[in-house]
């Protein structure tokens, strides 16, 4: 009998395909170059919109994949399946059984691409012409399963929906995994594709994006005092997530531990954030991996260049942990994944601990005042951190804190 644990989970393997570069290793080295991902969205269906402006893959993943395997899948699918065979190599394609294997896999709308390209089917040219791929292209739960039926996990694949925590939350799943033993090896983190001009105009309806359009590089600016809003992003992240004695007999290299987690939520506003629920998951992630605030050395903030929410979450930090760790925010350089956004910035902390370098944040030439935190500006930081949180918040009132330690 499988028996549960308090302990961590390792960190095996990345995977990612990002605005930044179609693997892991492309999208860390731009990351520490500091280079951006957002640019203009140049088709005529962009035209007349608010912002126009995007984090783009600049590999495209059905090409990867192949058209015929590629046609079947929506493009949030697509980035899911391409980050997790990046991220099963990179742990040395564990031996695990079947039954010792799951997926957790988040997302913010899922197959949202699917089901207004094909509601325009069914509106031009009738019930006939419909894929019959829809609903499997279009379900939230796609991503995970056909990242489930590719490895043949069969411990279970699961699908937090939870807006911009989402790859948090599958995170945090994947460590209750393997601590509840239910698994030994799991594959989890989050993917988007909905960049879109529904979700562009609704996103500007709410005065949430940037719409910085003659200078798409400089739009995403968290902690700045000229911040305007977010940028939209797509793409994908997973981490390869082990029992850490599971990981030891194999002789896997580990990247970090996944020390603990904490979710909570806000009961409080649909949209707007609630100090108290953020600093809530820190101290839960804190518990949960038996730290304390003055052993975090850096944060990885989920930080999405709003006027409002840079200042909530910085005042967050500062309650539930202090402000003296060094504070990183990569949305800077990608724009917002959504449903991904919480794993990239795991994927991004687990590389700082590893390396010993987070990345600067890019465009951050006039630090908010409000902003009393150490946030990394100008240069990568070097430091050789023991332990770090990275921060998710969603609509809806979704907090997610995750609480890495070194394996060093």
């Amino acid at each position: 009998m499988n028996v549960g644990t308090t302990a961590g989970a390792s960190v095996t393997g990345l995977g990612a395909i990002t605005p930044l570069g179609g693997d892991a290793p492309s999208t860390w080295a731009a990351m520490l170059e500091g280079r951006s991902g957002i640019t203009l969205i140049e088709e005529e269906w962009a035209e007349g919109l608010p912002a126009r402006i995007a984090g783009r893959l600049p590999v495209d993943p059905a090409e990867v994949l192949g058209r015929v395997k590629a046609r079947r899948l929506d493009r949030c699918q697509q980035a899911a399946l391409v980050a997790a065979r990046e991220a099963w190599a990179d742990a040395g394609a564990p031996e695990v059984e079947p039954e010792r294997l799951a997926v957790v896999i988040g997302t913010g709308v899922g197959g949202v691409m699917t089901t207004l390209a094909q509601n325009d089917v069914l509106e031009v040219s009738g019930a006939r012409k419909v894929s019959p791929y829809t609903v499997p292209m279009l379900m939230p739960n796609g991503p995970a399963a056909v990242v489930g039926i590719e490895f043949g996990a069969r411990a279970g694949a699961h699908t937090p929906v939870s807006a911009c925590a989402s790859g948090a939350e599958a995170i945090a799943l994947g460590l209750d995994l393997i601590r509840l033993g239910r698994a030994d090896v799991v594959i989890a983190g989050g993917a988007e594709a909905c960049v879109h001009p529904l979700t562009l105009a609704g996103f500007a309806q709410a005065r949430a994006l940037s719409t910085r359009n003659d200078a798409p590089e400089e739009a995403s600016r968290p902690f700045d005092v000229g911040r305007d809003g977010f940028v939209l992003g797509e793409g994908a992240a997973l981490l390869v997530l082990e029992r850490a004695d599971f990981a030891a007999a194999r002789g896997a290299r580990t990247y970090a531990t996944l020390a603990g987690a904490g979710t909570s939520s806000d009961a409080h506003h649909i949209t707007g954030a609630d100090a108290g629920g953020q600093v809530r998951a820190m101290r839960l992630a804190l518990a949960s991996a038996g730290l304390d605030a003055l052993d975090v050395g850096l944060v990885h903030a989920h930080a999405t260049s709003t006027p409002t929410g840079d200042v909530t979450e910085s005042r967050s930090v500062a309650e539930a942990i202090g402000t003296h760790p060094a504070v990183t925010a990569t949305k800077s350089m990608t724009g917002h994944l959504c449903g991904a956004a919480g794993s990239l910035g795991a994927m991004a902390i687990v590389l700082a601990l590893h390396h010993g370098a987070a990345p600067a944040v890019r465009n951050l030439t006039d630090l908010d005042p409000e902003i009393k935190l150490d946030v990394v500006a100008g240069a990568p930081r070097e430091g050789s951190w023991t332990a770090a949180l990275a921060n998710s918040f969603g609509f809806g009132g979704h907090n997610a804190s995750l609480a890495f330690t070194s394996a060093h």
